[in-house]
């Protein structure tokens, strides 16, 4: 049984996700040199928006790279587009990066003008989101990508976005209604670059899951979508995993990290127990388990009672932490 993302040229990859400003940053070819070519070439052919922005897959770029590299080495652009097509006919052309290549080392990170903007963006997002405004806010965010990474929007835009509109519905200022529609309106944008992410690298997938009996998933949302941004292979449990669920899932799985995350004191308490469940596949395929949440930063007396690595008290922190552990 097959558990792991599906390979790298399957139809999720050519979702339409990235503006041409992002592609512009994310492969070094200038937003006229991407028109000329789909004006003189047909290549990318790009997806459209509602109001005719041209969109872009994760497919678009890595075969956009490609006919950057064969540019680079000499050849004329009609050649090299050639060469690619040519390759895709013969079913010879792989987007999926070669098994040794490691991931990135660091992800984009927000520059300092984008840091100062970041707190209106998100302001801006949960207002549409609270007003219902759904077409928009898909409007503002392929805009926002223009001048953020998809790092930095997932960490300072959607993770801030997603704390506010909890606050507004503890706070009575949002009825439970909109609170769960803003909150499944990124909780989908999150998936979706989960599964959309580069094409992983060819290593045992990092399993996440909520610890029994916790519901509040964001922060592991945003934790896997940028896992696969930096090109880890992520298998996403969700909330409220059993125990001997997880224990099962992991003997057919055979992962190299399980990460739980537990938000409040009585989710917090449940992994006191996951040693007994886990023990044996745990020694036998050398797995490792860390854990994270608010709790423990809130009352950090609950790191010592857990056994695990502690990830630390930020999304970055945990990513860190995760990489290391995978990387030792």
């Amino acid at each position: 049984m097959n558990l792991l993302p599906e390979a790298p040229d399957n139809r999720n990859n050519n979702e339409p996700l990235y503006n041409i400003g992002v592609v512009t940053r994310m492969t070094g070819i200038t937003t006229a040199t991407l028109r000329a070519w789909e004006r003189r070439y047909e290549f990318p052919q790009s997806g459209r928006t509602s109001g005719g922005h041209r969109l872009y897959s994760e497919k678009d770029i890595l075969r956009l790279r490609w006919v950057k590299e064969r540019i680079a080495e000499g050849m004329q652009t009609a050649q090299a587009v050639q060469a690619l097509r040519y390759q895709e006919e013969a079913g010879t052309f792989t987007t999926a990066p070669a098994a040794s290549e490691p991931p990135s080392e660091k992800m984009a990170l927000l520059s300092p003008a984008a840091q100062i903007t970041s707190g209106d963006e998100c302001h801006k997002l949960v207002k549409l989101l609270i007003e219902h405004d759904l077409d928009q806010a898909d409007q503002y965010l392929n805009e926002a990508l223009a001048t953020l990474s998809p790092e930095a929007l997932i960490l300072h835009v959607i993770g801030p976005a997603m704390a506010a509109i909890g606050d507004y519905w503890e706070e009575g200022r949002i009825d439970i209604a909109t609170e769960h529609l803003a909150t499944n309106y990124l909780r989908q944008k999150l998936l979706i670059w989960m599964v959309n992410g580069p094409p992983p690298v060819a290593h045992p997938p990092i399993i996440l899951a909520c610890a029994p009996n916790e519901w509040h998933e964001g922060s592991l949302l945003m934790l896997g979508a940028l896992l696969r941004r930096r090109r880890w292979p992520v298998v996403y449990l969700g909330q409220a995993v059993p125990l001997a669920d997880l224990a099962n899932f992991a003997r057919q799985v055979k992962p190299s990290v399980i990460v739980l995350v537990a938000m409040l004191e009585p989710s917090a308490s449940e992994l006191l127990a996951w040693p007994p469940y886990l023990a044996e596949v745990l020694n036998q395929f050398k797995i490792k388990v860390g854990y994270g949440g608010r709790i423990f930063a809130l009352k950090p007396e609950w790191q010592q009672r857990i056994p695990g690595i502690y990830l630390g008290a930020s999304i970055e922190q945990g990513l860190e932490n995760i990489e290391r552990m995978l990387k030792t």
